[in-house]
């Protein structure tokens, strides 16, 4: 398992992995890395500090397919983003586009796409704007729609695709729960015992303002504002959609509300 962070070592070798602390952007140390997988999970990390997040992600994209190629790894899986059929107009997500398409570029390389939809997680970055305005918002309406996964299920689905084979190039999309805002402000409203908790749709520049005022560098407010107008108009789940996979994640949002409320109290 790779890391950055040297203090992070016992931790990972408390789940059973070998620790390789080193930089995703050194192609050697990759490179050294995988040599000698039977498979390799990518993944990219976010990096608030990018001036250009989609050429930060593409760009680690391409040293994954570098030190992938030169250390001769047959299967990779990639943990890639719900809408990267898409190739602009997504915010953040554009840049898991570029990561498919350099991993697709590998001959003889089998490479398994999970596209994972929004984290439930992320929910947990609105606590304050609960606590602080008693509401919960984004640039899109209580009537937009919103596919979810929990990390658990994430990591499940890679845990069963890295250990099986396949071939070719494809893609697999993962999914817990699929509702619209409203109803899913009530879901996590109801667990802090707040039943009438409002979804308040904002405008793209108040949404914007928000997120510069909370601190988020300019770049990254601006991929989140562009995200969230795709959310609005519903063009992240058009190929998800016509594949028509399953529900397959097992942690339903009522779940993971009970975590929400936890944190909520702390």
């Amino acid at each position: 398992m790779i890391s950055s962070n040297a203090e992070k070592i016992s931790a990972i070798e408390a789940l059973g992995a070998t620790a390789a602390i080193g930089l995703i952007a050194d192609v050697d140390f990759l490179t050294k890395t995988f040599t000698g997988a039977d498979a390799v999970y990518t993944m990219v990390p976010p990096n608030f500090g990018a001036s250009n997040y989609r050429e930060y992600v593409r760009g680690i994209g391409k040293n994954y397919a570098e030190a992938i190629a030169k250390a001769g790894v047959l299967r990779v899986v990639n943990l890639s983003s719900i809408g990267a059929h898409l190739n602009a107009g997504t915010g953040p997500i554009a840049g898991n586009r570029d990561v498919e398409l350099e991993l697709n570029k590998l001959s003889n390389v089998a490479v398994k796409h999970l596209r994972a939809p929004f984290f439930y997680v992320n929910f947990l970055e609105n606590i304050e704007m609960i606590k602080q305005a008693g509401i919960l918002g984004a640039n899109y309406p209580a009537t937009a729609r919103l596919v979810m996964a929990h990390p658990e299920d994430i990591a499940a689905a890679v845990a069963e695709e890295i250990q099986q084979e396949f071939t070719g190039k494809s893609v697999r999309y993962l999914a817990s729960d699929d509702r619209t805002m409203g109803p899913i402000a009530t879901v996590l409203g109801t667990a802090i015992g707040k039943p009438e908790l409002p979804w308040v749709e904002f405008t793209d520049e108040q949404a914007l303002n928000g997120m510069l005022q909370n601190g988020l560098p300019p770049e990254i407010a601006r991929n989140f504002v562009e995200m969230g107008t795709a959310i609005r108009s519903g063009i992240l789940w058009g190929d998800y959609d016509q594949s028509q996979p399953k529900i397959q994640g097992g942690i339903k949002l009522e779940a993971f509300a009970e975590e929400f409320a936890d944190r909520y109290k702390q």
